[in-house]
C-alpha cells in the first residue's frame, strides 16, 4: 500500500509551509510538512492506542485550525472513518449524530471540548475522547498525551505498516426529510482519476495557496483542501471568518485558491472600496463558488474586486460530490447556469415516469440523477434513505434537484422535489425545524421553507398556526427554536395562518406558502 501523502510530501518538501493561521492579534502558528507529519503521526498513533484503526469511526469537531487539519490528516493516517460534527449543533444534536455514527473515539477543540464532557454519559459507543489545541478537561487525553505519542509513521495493525492503512473514509452527516439526520458513508478515498481530471480542469499546480473560506465540517471547503495538500500546496485556514481579515490573508500569503459559499464572498465584496483596496487580490487563480448558487449580482461584484478568469462555480452534494462546472469563459454568457457534467460524471435528467428528458429549455424539467466514482456508498443504517435516492437507471442517484438544460447542453437547477433549504450554504431540512417548533404548547402546527435572502441566499421562514387559545409572537417561536436547535436552523422570519394549504390527501402545500415570496423570480433556489 502506498505511503500516506502527507509522509510522501514530508520527505520530498519537508521545509515547505503546509498549514498557517495568521491571527489577526499577530499570534501565527506555521508547520512546515515535516511538522504537520510529525503532529498528524502523534495523533494517529495516539488514535491507535485508544482503540482507533481501519473502519473505527472517529468524530471531531471545532473551527478551522492547524490542529484540526492534523487531526483529519492523522484519521486518515490509521485507516479510521472520519465523522465530522459542526461545533454549531445543540447538545441533542450532537449526541445523536455520535450514537447514529457508533463513533468509538472523539476529537474535540479544547474550545468544545468541555461541551463533549459534558454530553460523556450520553455518547453511545464513545470510549475515549481527545482535546486538541489547549487545556483538555478531566477525563479526557490531551496535548500532553500527544506529545508523549510516537512521531513515527503509524504502522498496519499487525505492525507492518499495509493492513488497512489506507485512505481512511468519511461518514459527514446531511439533514433528511424525516427530520434526522443521514449518514452519507464513504469508506474509501476520493477516486484518483475523476479528482485528478477536476483538478486539472480547475488548474490546480503545486505552487498554489489554499485559504479555507469555510468550515471544515462542510463536505466542499475539506474536500478541496485535500486536493490543496494532494498537490503539495499551502493552506491557510481562519479560525473564525472575517471579511478584512481575509483579504489581509489573501494579500500576506498570496492566496491563488479557494472554496466558498455565496455569503462569504458577499461579505468580502460588500467591504468600502476603501477598505479593499488596502489589499492585492490580483494573486487569486482559482475561486469555486459553491454550496449555494452564486448569484448573477454577486458573481458581478465578485469580478469588479477579483481577476476574471478566477471565477468558477460547482454544482454538486455532500452525497454525489461535484457533478458540475461552470467555467470563468460562461460566468456572464450563462447567467443561473450551473455549467456541464464534471469529468467522469454522468448526468441525466428523468421525468416523474422515469424516461429521460431529452427537450431544452425551462419548459422540459427533470429531476438530476448522477453516477460516479465519487459517489457515496450508503446512508449509514439507513439503507431504505439510500434505496429512496435510487433512480431507475443502475447505479443512479439523485438528492431531488430539478433542472432543465439549454441548447448547448448547460445544465440550469430550477427547483428542489425536496424541501431542503440551503441557508449561507448550509442544508437544512424544514421537517427537522417543525418538529422542534411543534413542542411548543402554543404552535399547533408549524410549515417551515425558503424565502429569498439577498446575503444567505436562502432564509428559513415559518408559517405558524397557533393552538386553541395560544397568542404565541414571533419572538417567541424563535426564542423556542434557539433552545432546540442549531443558530442556523433558527427561522429569520415568521408569519401566522389560521391554517395551512393542504391537498386533498392532507400533504402541505409549501408551494401556495412559498409562491408570495418568490413572486416575479424565475428559479425558486436562492
Amino acid at each position: 500500500m502506498p505511503d500516506d501523502i502527507l509522509s510522501v510530501y514530508a520527505a520530498s518538501q519537508p521545509d515547505k509551509p503546509a498549514v498557517i493561521e495568521d491571527r489577526p492579534d499577530g499570534t501565527v502558528t506555521a508547520w512546515t510538512y515535516a511538522e504537520l507529519e510529525e503532529r498528524a503521526n502523534r495523533i494517529a498513533n495516539l488514535l491507535l492506542s485508544a482503540g482507533g484503526g481501519p473502519g473505527v469511526k472517529v468524530g471531531w469537531c471545532g473551527p478551522n485550525s492547524p490542529h484540526l487539519v492534523a487531526v483529519i490528516s492523522a484519521i486518515r493516517k490509521v485507516g479510521a472513518v472520519s465523522v465530522p460534527l459542526n461545533y454549531r449543533l445543540a447538545p441533542d444534536e450532537a449526541v445523536y449524530i455520535v450514537g447514529n455514527s457508533d463513533a468509538e473515539i472523539l476529537c474535540a477543540d479544547a474550545e468544545y471540548a468541555p461541551l463533549f464532557a459534558e454530553l460523556r454519559p450520553r455518547l453511545g459507543k464513545v470510549r475515549r475522547m481527545i482535546a486538541f489545541g489547549g487545556p483538555a478537561p478531566d477525563g479526557m487525553l490531551g496535548d500532553a498525551d500527544i506529545a508523549a505519542a510516537s512521531p513515527e509513521a503509524p504502522a498496519g495493525p499487525e505492525g507492518d505498516g499495509e493492513d488497512g492503512m489506507g485512505m481512511g473514509g468519511s461518514m459527514i452527516y446531511t439533514s433528511g426529510t424525516t427530520g434526522r439526520p443521514k449518514g452519507a458513508l464513504r469508506t474509501a478515498g476520493p477516486d484518483p482519476e475523476t479528482t485528478g481530471a477536476l483538478m486539472n480542469l480547475l488548474g490546480y499546480r503545486p505552487d498554489d495557496v489554499y485559504i479555507l473560506t469555510g468550515p471544515l465540517y462542510h463536505s466542499g471547503p475539506s474536500a478541496f483542501m485535500g486536493a490543496a495538500m494532494l498537490f503539495g500546496q499551502t493552506v491557510l485556514t481562519q479560525r473564525k471568518f472575517d471579511a478584512e481579515d481575509w483579504l489581509r490573508l489573501v494579500d500576506t500569503y498570496r492566496v491563488s485558491s479557494t472554496f466558498s459559499a455565496p455569503a462569504p464572498m458577499r461579505m468580502v465584496c460588500a467591504l468600502p472600496p476603501e477598505v479593499k483596496n488596502r489589499y492585492d487580490r490580483s494573486s487569486m487563480r482559482i475561486m469555486i463558488g459553491n454550496a449555494a448558487p452564486w448569484s448573477m449580482e454577486l458573481k458581478k461584484q465578485y469580478l469588479k474586486d477579483f481577476p476574471a478568469e478566477s471565477l468558477f462555480e460547482v454544482y454538486g452534494s455532500t452525497e454525489l460530490g461535484v457533478d458540475t462546472v461552470l467555467l470563468p469563459a460562461d460566468q456572464l454568457r450563462k447567467p443561473g447556469s450551473c455549467g456541464q457534467p464534471a469529468p467522469g460524471i454522468e448526468l441525466v435528467l428523468l421525468d416523474a415516469d422515469g424516461r429521460e428528458v431529452t427537450g431544452t429549455g425551462p419548459e422540459h424539467p427533470g429531476e438530476v440523477f448522477v453516477r460516479s466514482k465519487t459517489m457515496f456508498e450508503t446512508y449509514y443504517k439507513n439503507d431504505a434513505g439510500y434505496q429512496a435516492s435510487a433512480g431507475p437507471r443502475e447505479g443512479f442517484h439523485t438528492v431531488g434537484d430539478i433542472a432543465y438544460r439549454d441548447d448547448e447542453g448547460y445544465l440550469y437547477i430550477c427547483d428542489r422535489k425536496s424541501d431542503m433549504i440551503i441557508s449561507g450554504g448550509m442544508n437544512i431540512y424544514p421537517a427537522e425545524i417543525e418538529a422542534a417548533l411543534e413542542q411548543h404548547p402554543g404552535i399547533y402546527e408549524a410549515a417551515v421553507f425558503a424565502i429569498p435572502s439577498r446575503e444567505w441566499g436562502e432564509a428559513v421562514h415559518a408559517t405558524v398556526v397557533r393552538s386553541a387559545g395560544s397568542a404565541v409572537t414571533d419572538a417567541e417561536v424563535t426564542a423556542f427554536a434557539r433552545e432546540h436547535l442549531a443558530g442556523y436552523k433558527i427561522p429569520r422570519s415568521v408569519t401566522f395562518a389560521a391554517e395551512l394549504p393542504r391537498t386533498g390527501s392532507g400533504k402541505v402545500l409549501k408551494r401556495d406558502l412559498k409562491a408570495p415570496f418568490w413572486e416575479g423570480r424565475a428559479s425558486r433556489v436562492g
